[in-house]
């Protein structure tokens, strides 16, 4: 059984890469994330252990069981970085230290190995693209002159006009607005403006300075030498820009965005998988891509460049047989030249929660359509999501599971205005409702807020009627999505054609997705009506009640063929 026995940066011995009884996998499992099942971990809102009404490491800690029973073999952590928490942790102030209101770096170290000794896995958010306007870096170019070394890790220039008074060019942030602010030179005049894809507290860095290359390179070795098992790639695609900062052409061509998917890009990912190769055990690169071009995305996942990536096709599509076939073709045949396993995700930090989004009229999911006040029709999402669960867990290559979708909660509409803080929110003059509805802390026991979270309420205020939606209650009842969500994990970590491997479609009803992975059948009803079960031996498990021996609307069965 292979260990890391580097030796961390300052002399600290690391965290060994082993697991004493992995989840049933060999510790030492080169292979690991091609079907591991992943749980993303909002710090923040998972658990509260010191009382303050944050979550933190803590509470994670103490809840390492309850991921375990639950089936997972790796977690993956949001930022838990020092952070003025401008865009939910993404803005880092400080990546080799941990959030105070989270902890500190021992305790994370101790996190990862009490994980480990579970036979859960970690894996850290690291964010390249930008850092936060209070980062050190960014502090003193701010306080230097323009053209200075300090100003050149960042993208400063002058503005346009006859006295600068408009912006470098006229791209668009992906918060909405603009992607330039201006500064203010210490006389009080006008200065140069500074480059944010995102919200002006997140200055984009000039990964065409080599010292940026550098210290994201050191960032890698500083968690790797900690005992992490990968790190997901936050705005994966958006580093390189192009340094004539021309305008977004119509229609750009392969490689020709000046701010997107830029073929330079694949020659920093080569640099990164080298340094997880240098490490016993597979180090996972996991990669935020969004590119509507699959053969574009695909290259990130060459063999000598990331592991996997996020599959978000899959997520956006609607409750529709039609399009989620499409979809699971496209993103396997996209797969299958670099010999890369697919992702497949219902949700995340960002995304509106299942049970919610399936029980809408239009079921698919875009940021250009979030707004306040969809209707919204719970018991049939809640149904969907179920359904859903099964068929992405049937499917081939690796599983990701958001905090609380393993739980049914649906997102969280009617916070208090004064409580939304999220960057989309406000940019999009308040027409977006933010992101907050689904990063609503957990319940875990009780009936009063907040329900187990913590001894001293919590940061976002929970629903009263999420008693009905505890661990506690959950664990209780059989048919509980907590229950479905067991007992999927587990029948697909004992089946060894579940997980990565191939699939065959079936013939089958219309609305009815119906295909084998070995010994598992699995078919999912999208239509209005009951149908006929496919030829089969045995019924392993239902997302809902059979009914006379027909699958109903919106729900999976998993079978045992002839």
């Amino acid at each position: 059984m292979k260990t890391n026995t580097a030796t961390a940066p300052h002399g600290e011995p690391t965290s060994p890469l082993v697991a004493s009884e992995p989840n049933g996998r060999d510790s030492d499992d080169v292979d690991w994330w091609r079907d591991a099942v992943i749980y993303e971990v909002y710090v923040r809102s998972f658990a509260d252990g010191d009382g303050d009404g944050t979550g933190d490491l803590a509470g994670v800690r103490s809840r390492l069981d309850y991921l375990r029973d639950l089936g997972v073999d790796a977690l993956w952590f949001t930022p838990w970085y020092p952070s003025p928490l401008a865009d939910g942790g993404y803005d880092v102030s400080d990546y080799r230290a941990i959030n105070p209101a989270f902890g500190d770096l021992a305790e994370a170290e101790s996190l990862i190995a009490a994980a480990l000794s579970r036979g859960i896995r970690t894996i850290v958010d690291i964010v390249p693209n930008h850092v936060s306007n209070e980062h050190p870096w960014f502090r003193a170019a701010i306080d230097s002159a323009p053209g200075s070394p300090e100003r050149d890790r960042f993208w400063f220039r002058p503005g346009r006009g006859a006295h600068g008074e408009l912006p470098p060019t006229d791209w668009v942030s992906n918060f909405g607005g603009t992607t330039w602010t201006r500064t203010t030179n210490p006389d009080g005049t006008p200065g140069e403006w500074y480059l944010h894809l995102f919200s002006p507290e997140q200055p984009d860095l000039n990964w065409g300075n080599p010292e940026i290359r550098r210290e994201h390179e050191d960032i890698l070795r500083f968690w790797f030498d900690r005992g992490v098992a990968g790190v997901r790639i936050d705005s994966a695609a958006l580093l390189v820009k192009d340094p004539a900062l021309p305008e977004v052409p119509e229609n750009p061509a392969p490689g020709g965005h000046p701010n997107t998917d830029r073929d330079e890009l694949h020659d920093i990912y080569r640099s990164w998988r080298a340094i997880a190769d240098e490490y016993d055990g597979t180090r996972v690169l996991v990669g935020e891509i969004w590119l509507p071009d699959t053969e574009r995305f695909a290259m990130y996942l060459r063999p000598d460049e990331m592991h996997t990536a996020f599959n978000f096709d899959f997520m956006s599509r609607a409750w529709d047989a039609g399009e989620l076939r499409s979809s699971i073709t496209t993103m396997l045949a996209a797969h299958a030249p670099v010999g890369a396993p697919s992702t497949w995700v219902l949700s995340n930090h960002d995304v509106t929660r299942p049970v919610s989004r399936y029980g809408r009229e239009d079921s698919a999911f875009s940021f250009a359509t979030k707004r306040f006040d969809i209707p919204t029709d719970v018991a049939l999402g809640t149904r969907r999501a179920r359904a859903a669960a099964l068929l992405s867990a049937a499917l081939p290559g690796s599983l990701y599971i958001y905090q609380g979708d393993e739980l049914g909660l649906p997102e969280v509409e009617d916070l208090p205005p004064q409580l939304r803080t999220d960057p989309m929110h406000f940019r999009s003059a308040g027409v977006d409702p933010g992101r907050e509805g689904c990063r609503v802390p957990l319940p875990w026991s009780g009936d009063r807020r907040p329900f187990g979270f913590g001894t001293g309420g919590s940061w976002l205020p929970q629903p009263l009627d999420w008693s009905g939606y505890t661990v506690e209650i959950q664990e209780r009842d059989p048919a509980s999505m907590l229950s479905l969500y067991r007992s999927a994990l587990r029948i697909r970590r004992d089946e060894p054609d579940l997980g990565d491997g191939g699939l065959r479609w079936l013939d089958g009803e219309p609305g009815v997705l119906a295909f084998s992975r070995g010994d598992i059948l699995c078919a999912t009803n999208l239509g209005a009506d009951p149908v006929p079960l496919p030829a089969h031996s045995a019924v392993v498990l239902t997302s809902s009640a059979l009914v006379d021996g027909l699958l109903p609307a919106d729900t999976t069965a998993w079978l045992r063929p002839l």
